[in-house]
C-alpha cells in the first residue's frame, strides 16, 4: 500500500481579518435662532431618542455650543445629518448638523 502524505497546510485557509466600520458622532451646534423645542423635536424624531434624552442632548448644546446625538457608521449618520438638514430648512432655522470620525 503507498504511503499516503497530506499536505494539511495548505488546507489552512487564510482568513481576512474582519475590521468593525468606522464610526461617527453626529453632532448638533448651537445657533441663536432655533427654538429648544425644535432641537428636542428632531432628536426625538431623526434619532429616536426619549423626550428626557433629547433634552439633556438640546441644553448640552445650548450650554457648551454642541451635543453629540448619537454615533454611528458612515452611511447611517451621513442620512441623518441630511434629515436633520431638510428638517430645519423646512422649518426655517438655521440648525447646523455635522459628523466627525469617532
Amino acid at each position: 500500500m503507498p504511503e499516503y502524505k497530506e499536505d494539511f497546510e495548505s488546507d489552512v485557509l487564510q482568513e481576512d481579518e474582519l475590521q468593525e466600520p468606522r464610526k461617527f458622532r453626529v453632532l448638533l451646534h448651537n445657533d441663536d435662532y432655533t427654538s429648544m423645542e425644535f432641537v428636542v423635536a428632531v432628536l426625538m424624531q431623526v434619532f429616536r431618542k426619549t423626550e428626557e434624552e433629547s433634552t439633556q442632548i438640546m441644553l448640552k448644546v445650548h450650554n457648551d455650543g454642541v451635543g453629540v446625538c448619537g454615533v454611528y457608521t458612515a452611511e447611517v449618520a451621513e442620512t441623518r445629518v441630511e434629515m436633520v438638514k431638510q428638517l430645519a430648512q423646512q422649518a426655517g432655522y438655521p440648525l447646523k448638523c455635522t459628523i466627525e470620525e469617532v
